[in-house]
């Protein structure tokens, strides 16, 4: 069989192509980029502060500290999703806009005509602007909502409902401005 030695070597040898193998598909066949995020060549972004302007539209409520968790979420998915850097002005991409809606809407009744589910529902104004691809540059709203039950307090379930709103919402920001489908 083996001596000591051989043994050592293939066990080197092993470990070289465990660690060679992955950066020579690498290298030969492009990284492959999973979210499919095009930065172009933009190295920073900006996304300026979401104010809420929602309690101005009929309906709406008001929700303390909804700006501020959303504009972090939104820097937050670009930062992971993304290599560009986080810069406070001046970046190669901005983001900027206003939360518009903010609002709870009864949505299925019960046999009694009471409201069996409530739907939060939230809509953001974004400007998008690239230095480097001025064509891509847009404004849109984007919208998206979450069902609870009537007889639970939007208090109880206001985290859940805003990680699952906030989540599809700047997905389809990130997907508007960068993804290259």
């Amino acid at each position: 069989m083996f001596g000591k030695s051989q043994k050592k070597n293939v066990q080197q040898l092993k470990g070289f192509w465990v660690l060679a193998l992955p950066m020579l598909l690498a290298i030969s066949c492009g990284v492959y980029n999973f979210t499919g995020g095009d930065v172009g060549t933009a190295t920073s972004f900006q996304v300026s502060y979401f104010q809420n302007y929602a309690t101005q539209s009929p309906g709406s409520i008001f929700d303390p500290g909804l700006d501020r968790e959303f504009t972090l979420s939104l820097q937050d998915v670009i930062l992971n999703q993304t290599n560009l850097d986080l810069v406070s002005s001046n970046g190669d991409l901005l983001y900027e806009g206003e939360i518009v809606e903010y609002r709870i809407s009864p949505m299925t009744a019960t046999a009694e005509q009471r409201a069996a589910q409530n739907r939060l529902t939230m809509s953001v104004n974004v400007r998008f602007f690239n230095k480097t691809k001025e064509e891509a540059d847009f404004e849109r709203r984007f919208s998206f909502f979450f069902d609870y039950d009537a007889n639970a307090q939007l208090s109880s379930v206001r985290d859940e409902a805003h990680e699952a709103i906030f989540e599809r919402i700047n997905q389809d920001i990130f997907n508007e401005s960068l993804a290259n489908w």
